[in-house]
Protein backbone atom coordinates (compact mmCIF):
# COMPACT_ATOMS: atom_id res chain seq x y z
CA UNK A 1 0.00 0.00 0.00
CA UNK A 2 1.41 3.56 -1.08
CA UNK A 3 1.08 6.34 1.33
CA UNK A 4 -0.42 9.27 0.63
CA UNK A 5 1.76 12.25 -0.19
CA UNK A 6 0.68 15.77 0.48
CA UNK A 7 -0.94 16.28 -3.71
CA UNK A 8 -3.03 12.76 -3.66
CA UNK A 9 -5.94 12.46 -2.11
CA UNK A 10 -6.96 9.94 0.17
CA UNK A 11 -9.84 8.97 2.42
CA UNK A 12 -10.20 7.85 5.81
CA UNK A 13 -13.31 5.07 7.11
CA UNK A 14 -15.10 6.08 10.43
CA UNK A 15 -12.41 3.78 12.87
CA UNK A 16 -9.87 5.88 11.75
CA UNK A 17 -11.17 9.25 12.15
CA UNK A 18 -12.37 8.40 15.70
CA UNK A 19 -8.86 7.24 16.28
CA UNK A 20 -7.37 10.64 15.08
CA UNK A 21 -9.81 12.88 16.33
CA UNK A 22 -10.38 11.22 19.87
CA UNK A 23 -14.04 10.70 19.29
CA UNK A 24 -16.91 8.39 19.14
CA UNK A 25 -18.47 7.50 16.69
CA UNK A 26 -21.85 9.13 17.56
CA UNK A 27 -20.22 12.30 18.92
CA UNK A 28 -19.04 12.84 15.38
CA UNK A 29 -22.03 12.20 13.70
CA UNK A 30 -23.69 15.14 16.79
CA UNK A 31 -21.00 17.33 15.43
CA UNK A 32 -21.27 16.76 11.62
CA UNK A 33 -25.40 17.44 12.47
CA UNK A 34 -24.30 20.45 13.89
CA UNK A 35 -22.18 21.69 11.12
CA UNK A 36 -18.99 21.40 13.16
CA UNK A 37 -17.68 18.23 11.89
CA UNK A 38 -16.81 18.25 8.17
CA UNK A 39 -19.67 15.56 6.43
CA UNK A 40 -17.94 12.50 4.67
CA UNK A 41 -18.31 11.45 1.28
CA UNK A 42 -20.38 8.92 0.24
CA UNK A 43 -18.24 5.64 -1.40
CA UNK A 44 -21.04 3.75 -2.42
CA UNK A 45 -25.03 2.61 -0.86
CA UNK A 46 -23.74 1.63 2.71
CA UNK A 47 -19.99 2.93 2.79
CA UNK A 48 -19.06 6.56 3.66
CA UNK A 49 -15.12 8.29 4.21
CA UNK A 50 -13.77 11.15 4.73
CA UNK A 51 -10.89 13.01 2.75
CA UNK A 52 -7.72 12.77 5.36
CA UNK A 53 -7.01 16.74 4.78
CA UNK A 54 -10.57 17.80 5.81
CA UNK A 55 -10.22 15.80 9.40
CA UNK A 56 -6.45 16.98 9.33
CA UNK A 57 -7.59 20.99 8.57
CA UNK A 58 -10.56 20.08 11.30
CA UNK A 59 -7.95 19.55 13.90
CA UNK A 60 -5.90 21.87 13.42
CA UNK A 61 -8.79 24.47 13.90
CA UNK A 62 -9.42 22.77 17.36
CA UNK A 63 -5.74 23.38 18.08
CA UNK A 64 -5.23 27.13 17.31
CA UNK A 65 -8.76 27.75 19.32
CA UNK A 66 -7.40 26.00 22.22
CA UNK A 67 -4.66 28.32 21.98
CA UNK A 68 -6.56 31.53 21.65
CA UNK A 69 -5.92 31.85 17.74
CA UNK A 70 -8.62 31.53 14.99
CA UNK A 71 -8.25 31.01 11.88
Amino acid sequence: MALASPLTPALIRLPGVCTQVGLSKSQIYRLIRSGEFPAPVRLGPNSVAWPVEHVQAWIADKILASAGQMP
